[in-house]
């Protein structure tokens, strides 16, 4: 493959989501690291240019040979890990762009009366370290929200309790303020100063639900007590929590030494993305595809994948996080599935990125191939629904009916997984009277099958119906199909519309698929597409419907005649009146004698 066609069938790829992508040259040489909240727009931007603000950045384009990425949350942390790979690699574009600087964090001491205050010093003291933030202004957000929750004092005077005691301090001007509460003068006691403690720990960690309870019952307590001056102070707390938005992050300082696994995969292949993680930056991301060779489960491929993948970037991390369960012998290693925290949020990243890894290759295999993609559909449909064969034709179908008047229903028909417009039907209902949803779908089934049996035999039925519907719909469907001697022949499922239920005849409980199953999205495309084109024919029905008139009883006078003479008269009572001359002015006299002799027959 050339390289430009190479570079194009990537752009094509790339997720609108934030993120970090890294340009390499044909050496494989990391050149560039850089950030963006729309990695598709922004990655495209490079090629898609007539000129360029720089020769820098024109040769920079020109050595591009294949480019990678990594997916985040925000965009925020799109920053923090674009700062920590070009630390990491030094791409020759980057250095003279980037500096060494560090990012803030915002510290709760380890001591009495705990101070809170910002850093760029990330040390290992016993100190709770929250961040990094991206900027100075989000993090002095931060910490202000803080201290104008919960007045702690700023001051770094050693505050034990025999200093107190011995009234070694005098209260500052902060106290009088009403920025501190006087621990340092036994005004304040630890137990209540680590009560505020505990709270701003929590906003830092995006806890805001927890505070606002705290608040909410102290200001009810307030009002109840009547001391409204206090209520009113706890309203002003309030109503600043809730103009203050928490920041997740992806790093977090006290991470060290850890490699993250996360892998996701269809009936061919996995997919395995690795993390690694050092003083609390993720300073590689990689994915990586894995053949299933004797149908392995997914904790038995990652398994044989985690000491490959360690051996190949030299990793000696001790501790290693999983998505699944894993039974891996290595030294002085532990393994843990995270439940809660940062460190459950980067096993999320990490599974997002295998998964788009996933979609990424799979659409490249689509690209070069794309029977091996219909392929792989065909056998994850067999294998969900549990078919004897692969359903390559499929029909699905819908009713419509407007308070039981002019029920019609549809039939559409897809092959290899696309629509085949040109086999959909439309059926009029006609031994069903009233809005009798079961029994219209039965009468729909009976005729399709019943003439393309006669037609085609086994040969063209479809492997699989879809019923818009739930059991109800599916057993008057399979009446049809047994009246028909078909059963055992054709699969036949239901689609209920709440919850993506799927039914199958004789099962009391419905199946899920997940959400972002190629076989649910099939099935929905398939109900929806039928739903449209039964909706276009019902409206089309009704509107006949709607417009019809004594006119059409007339042999000889079609719906062009029709429109001419009331066009001409303007009502059916004046066409009536009107004598054969005036009709002979609009149509033929043999019609305009059949006009007449209706009229004074009717």
């Amino acid at each position: 493959m050339k390289p430009l066609e190479h570079i194009q069938n990537i752009l094509a790829r790339l997720p609108n989501k934030p993120g970090i992508y890294k340009h390499f040259d044909a050496e494989g040489t990391i050149i560039y690291v850089g950030k963006a909240k729309d990695l598709k727009k922004r990655v495209s931007s490079y090629f898609n240019r007539k000129n360029y603000e720089n020769g820098k950045t024109r040769l920079l384009v020109r050595k591009i040979a294949d480019i990678q990425w990594i997916v985040t949350p925000t965009e925020q942390d799109a920053l923090l890990l674009e700062n920590n790979l070009i630390k990491e690699h030094w791409p020759v574009y980057n250095i003279l762009l980037k500096d060494d600087k560090t990012f803030p964090y915002i510290v709760i001491k380890k001591e009495r009366f705990p101070r809170v205050f910002s850093t760029r010093r990330v040390m290992n003291d016993g100190g709770e370290y929250f961040g990094p933030f991206t900027s100075i202004r989000s993090m002095r957000t931060v910490l202000d929200l803080c201290q104008k929750l919960y007045p702690i004092r700023s001051c770094s005077l050693s505050l034990t309790e025999k200093n107190i005691a011995g009234d070694k301090f005098r209260v500052c001007l902060e106290y009088h303020v009403g920025n501190c509460l006087g621990p340092c003068v036994g005004h304040q006691s630890v137990d209540d100063y680590e009560l505020s403690i505990q709270s701003i720990r929590h906003v830092l960690k995006g806890n805001l639900n927890v505070v606002r309870k705290v608040l909410n019952n102290q200001m009810n307590l307030a009002v109840k007590d009547l001391a409204f001056e206090k209520a009113e102070g706890l309203k002003s707390k309030l109503n600043s929590l809730d103009k203050y938005q928490a920041k997740s992050t992806v790093v977090h300082p006290k991470i060290d030494g850890v490699d993250v696994f996360t892998i996701v995969g269809d009936d061919s292949f996995a997919y395995v993305n690795c993390l690694l993680i050092v003083s609390g930056a993720i300073i590689r991301g990689s994915s990586f595809e894995v053949k299933r060779k004797l149908a392995q489960t997914d904790a038995e491929l990652l398994e044989a994948s985690i000491p490959l993948i360690r051996e190949k970037f030299n990793s000696s991390s001790r501790e290693i996080f999983t998505s699944i369960l894993v039974n891996v012998a290595l030294d002085n290693v532990t393994f843990s599935i995270p439940l809660k925290g940062d460190k459950k949020r980067l096993v999320e990243m990490s599974e997002q990125n295998a998964r788009l890894y996933m979609k990424d290759r799979q659409r490249h295999q689509e690209q070069i191939d794309p029977e091996a993609a219909l392929d792989r559909l065909m056998a994850t449909m067999k294998a969900d629904l549990r078919l004897k064969s692969q359903p390559r034709h499929i029909e699905c179908f819908d009713n419509s009916n407007l308070q039981g008047t002019n029920p019609t229903s549809a039939c559409v028909v897809f092959r290899n997984g696309k629509p085949s417009k040109r086999d959909y039907r439309n059926f009029n209902i006609k031994t069903v009277e009233g809005p009798d949803d079961f029994a219209s779908m039965k009468e729909a089934v009976y005729r399709r099958y019943d003439r393309l049996y006669r037609e085609s035999g086994e040969e063209g039925l479809p492997q699989l119906i879809i019923i818009d519907g739930g059991k109800g719909q599916v057993s008057h469907a399979m009446e049809a199909v047994e009246e028909l001697n078909l059963r055992g022949k054709v699969a036949v499922v239901g689609i209920a519309k709440r919850l993506e239920e799927l039914f199958f005849p004789g099962d009391s409980l419905p199946i899920y698929l997940d959400k972002r199953s190629p076989t649910l999205k099939v099935i929905q495309n398939m109900r929806n597409e039928a739903h449209r084109f039964s909706l276009t024919h019902h409206r089309k029905k009704r509107s006949q419907s709607s417009t019809a008139s004594i006119l059409d009883n007339i042999p000889g006078v079609g719906e062009a005649t029709k429109r001419k003479l009331l066009i001409e008269f303007g009502s059916v009572s004046k066409i009536k009146n009107a004598s054969l001359e005036d009709l002979n002015n609009v149509c033929s006299d043999r019609v305009s004698q059949q006009i007449i002799s209706f009229f004074k027959e009717n």
